[in-house]
């Protein structure tokens, strides 16, 4: 069976296919509301306006306008809106992951995005009319043209499924959804060190067996990924915050200044101070052409 939910103002709708007191379906989350979805539920949010923060057991995530996460089924995501934010999504339980199956080429995956405008136009429509058709106790078909958009937008993935190693593509697509699985871990764990056997554990891989296949998927080993993660999280920070540059630095997983000033410099060339007036300075100019271009259509009235 297909329901709707919608968190709207503060209220918090929860999600618990244990209980049985929920199936697949579409949610929302608007206007300082959230969702809490249980155990057995996999999980598909996009973020269409504001920004969202969503808390799972692969870490903490900031949503922001045309970015898509999704996540495995014992997540147990909280997604919470902003003010002005809204983030549809999609539920799926263990009956929703098996009809998937059958009428789509291959599984959804775990992992982070960003969708176009167009792709997130569309989502938006199709995700429109399932609700409208779950409203009515359509079953779990309603989602389809829903989830195979989605599948569609997950379509850059095959490359990395054929570098997986495993002799059958069941073998391949299992190993790489776990791998995705443990970069999402990464990324949502930016203001730490993770360990590799934090990773290895989170994917029932051995420590050897899990460096040696991240490093042949992405290019690049665990260790320098986490590196690269938490110095970008840092310059996010320093773009879209005001806090002081050893904040960003603690914040980011570092013990001192001194290494972060390092580390922050052989990656962008530049100091985090720098870094940050750059920033500002690029924005200054921006707002200062875009007013000067209001003006100008004022003026001359087209």
């Amino acid at each position: 069976m297909e329901q709707t939910w919608w968190g709207d103002r503060g209220q918090l709708v929860r999600l618990d296919a244990a209980e049985g007191s929920s199936s697949s379906g579409c949610v929302a989350v608007s206007r300082l509301g959230g969702a809490q979805a249980g155990s057995d539920l996999f999980t598909i949010w996009v973020q269409l306006r504001g920004a969202s923060w969503v808390e799972a057991k692969e870490g903490r995530f900031r949503l922001r306008r045309g970015q898509w996460i999704a996540l495995e089924r014992d997540s147990k995501p909280l997604v919470q809106s902003d003010r002005y934010g809204l983030c549809i999504g999609v539920v799926l339980n263990s009956d929703g992951m098996k009809a998937m199956a059958r009428f789509a080429d291959g599984p959804l995956y775990a992992g982070r995005g960003r969708l176009g405008r167009r792709d997130a136009l569309t989502l938006l429509r199709l995700w429109r009319a399932a609700s409208e058709r779950g409203a009515e106790g359509t079953d779990t078909y309603a989602l389809r043209p829903l989830l195979l958009h989605f599948a569609a937008v997950q379509q850059e993935l095959d490359g990395y499924i054929q570098r997986c190693p495993g002799r059958s593509r069941t073998r391949k697509r299992q190993v790489f959804g776990r791998l995705q699985r443990a970069r999402l871990y990464l990324e949502g764990n930016c203001d730490r060190v993770v360990r590799i056997s934090e990773l290895a554990e989170l994917t029932s891989f051995s420590s050897w067996y899990f460096s040696r296949t991240f490093y042949s998927l992405y290019d690049e080993s665990p260790q320098a990924a986490a590196a690269r993660l938490r110095l970008e999280h840092a310059a996010d920070l320093l773009r879209s915050t005001s806090m002081m540059v050893g904040e960003v630095a603690a914040a980011s997983g570092f013990d001192n200044c001194c290494s972060f000033a390092r580390a922050f410099r052989a990656r962008f060339g530049t100091s985090a101070s720098r870094y940050r007036s750059a920033t500002v300075t690029s924005r200054t100019d921006s707002a200062k052409s875009s007013g000067v271009g209001r003006k100008a259509v004022l003026k001359t009235g087209t």
